[in-house]
């Protein structure tokens, strides 16, 4: 076999035999060391490839939308609940099962609004927007955005929401949150620092954006009057200035809140992003451990519920503590998984079973990069599991690509470190996130169980029926011809073309 790294590094590392120890500094004291398999423990596999027969079994939920009338059709949220939707799951590789990385978070029912209490959108990777429509969510519902870091599988729809949310029904500011600069220095350049943090990212989007938010403003696109919220309403850490020229209540207005991402409550409210005293919903961050510095992690508590979000992350301790929470634990801690570099290498060349050769060699190895810099592997996965006591309700493993056969290997890594580790959607203690997911969690003494389910959705519907608050003021441009040169124009009539479009 040509060189590189063998079969027993990549499964040793997947085990995390070196990781733990870099994490805890070694076994605690009378556990004996793991024992690493020398030979894939997965493959070749009988399970099947191509589906999670899981996911299939999970009850229904219809999601609430407002249908033409204003009314709310679908379930709304319970006074009690909070609810995470998985609009995309996955880490980069595109496939059609599953978007990239984006969970949405609703709280509470405002009878009076007719709406959740607050929401909270958890990165936009490529593709989600699609999830979101036919899901029943409008871009007015998607106008608090908490980015974890500015890799494009987390931000890429961020471009699609903020292009068409003044189209739809956000004729209002949309504003978004993520890590400041990196402070890494520029190695071709001595002395030089990269300005990367998420306010430069942002006002290069609106910069970017001006072709199209200008060619679409002969629409309305802002409400005559908006409240805008302030920095003490909101509870931000800097005020919510826009980027760019816009008016700061328009929907082309973009609003970054910049989080110093070294802080993670080393002093009381030193990390909060967002506490909405109105609402209840309390949203703090902590640094991660992913490619660069300037990765984030999320928590977010209301009414005594708690959710964390770790986003991509090597394996690492923060996020342990944030699980303990001071020993009261959580209710829903998110953390990604991939699988280990031997398996990513063999489902990028298409193989059934480990390879070998140079070609074999070298494609491990590049996922053993990127794994060394970014991800967290099944076995450290669990691993983590195993330090957190007591443990979450519900542990969900996403940024992972799902299938039977991925999620059953996954499973024998995790139950490795963590024996108990059940996969059940009555009684268990873990799953796999998986797009359009519905995990259902209740406020109470004692908390009722946790549902997980999956949406009734429409994937040949249109956009959803647009709920707008208010009057809409008048668009900047006053007709939707006043920016083309119509001299070659074909226009309608009875000898050409119907003007209503038949």
């Amino acid at each position: 076999m040509s060189r590189g790294l063998t079969r027993r590094d990549t499964l040793r590392l997947s085990s995390l035999a070196l990781g733990g120890l870099a994490l805890s500094g070694g076994s605690r004291p009378g556990e004996a060391a793991i024992t690493c398999p020398t030979t894939s423990p997965c493959y070749p596999t009988p399970l099947p490839k191509d589906s999670w027969d899981y996911f299939t079994h999970l009850d229904t939920l219809h999601p609430w939308t407002y249908d033409d009338t204003g009314e709310v059709v679908g379930e709304k949220l319970q006074p009690n609940e909070m609810r995470i939707i998985f609009m995309g799951s996955v880490i980069p590789p595109v496939r059609r099962a599953q978007a990239e990385m984006s969970i949405f978070v609703e709280v509470g029912w405002d009878d009076e609004a007719n709406a959740p209490l607050d929401h909270a959108v958890f990165d936009m990777g490529a593709g989600v927007c699609a999830n979101y429509g036919a899901s029943g969510v409008g871009y007015a519902r998607m106008d608090k955005v908490f980015l974890c870091h500015l890799h494009g599988d987390h931000m890429s729809d961020l471009t699609h929401a903020y292009c068409f949310g003044p189209s739809g029904d956000r004729k209002s500011p949309l504003y978004v949150w993520g890590p400041g600069p990196s402070g890494i220095q520029n190695p071709d350049w001595p002395y030089n620092y990269f300005n990367d943090g998420t306010k430069a990212y942002c006002a290069a989007l609106r910069k970017a954006c001006r072709w199209h938010t200008e060619s679409f403003s002969f629409e309305g696109t802002r409400y005559k009057e908006y409240e805008r919220p302030t920095r003490k309403s909101w509870g931000l850490p800097c005020e919510p200035v826009p980027v760019g020229d816009d008016d700061p209540s328009d929907g082309y207005a973009l609003v970054p809140i910049e989080l110093d991402w070294t802080r993670y409550g080393q002093k009381p409210l030193d990390n909060v992003a967002y506490w909405n005293k109105k609402t209840g919903v309390k949203i703090t961050h902590y640094p991660v451990i992913h490619t660069r510095q300037g990765s984030i992690g999320y928590v977010l508590e209301w009414n005594g519920l708690t959710m964390i979000y770790s986003s991509d992350t090597r394996p690492e301790t923060h996020s342990i503590k944030k699980a303990i929470n001071g020993g009261k634990g959580v209710d829903v801690f998110i953390h990604e998984m991939v699988v280990p570099p031997e398996v990513w290498a063999m489902k990028n060349l298409g193989l059934d079973a480990p390879g070998q050769g140079v070609r074999w060699d070298a494609t491990v190895n590049d996922m053993k990069k990127v794994q060394d810099s970014s991800h967290t592997p099944q076995g450290a996965f669990g691993y983590l599991l195993s330090r957190i006591d007591p443990k979450p309700r519900l542990t969900v493993a996403t940024h992972f690509p799902v299938a039977d056969d991925t999620v059953g290997c996954a499973m024998g890594s995790v139950k490795n470190h963590w024996g108990d580790a059940k996969l059940d959607k009555e009684t268990g203690n873990m799953t796999w996130a998986f797009d359009i997911m519905a995990v259902q969690v209740f406020a109470g003494d004692p908390k009722p169980r946790i549902l997980q389910k999956q949406l009734v959705v429409n994937d040949f519907g249109f956009s959803p029926v647009a709920h707008l608050l208010g009057p809409i003021a008048d668009p900047k441009y006053a007709g939707p011809k006043d920016q083309i040169d119509t001299s070659t124009e074909i226009e309608a009539g009875p000898e050409t073309y119907c003007e209503n479009g038949y």
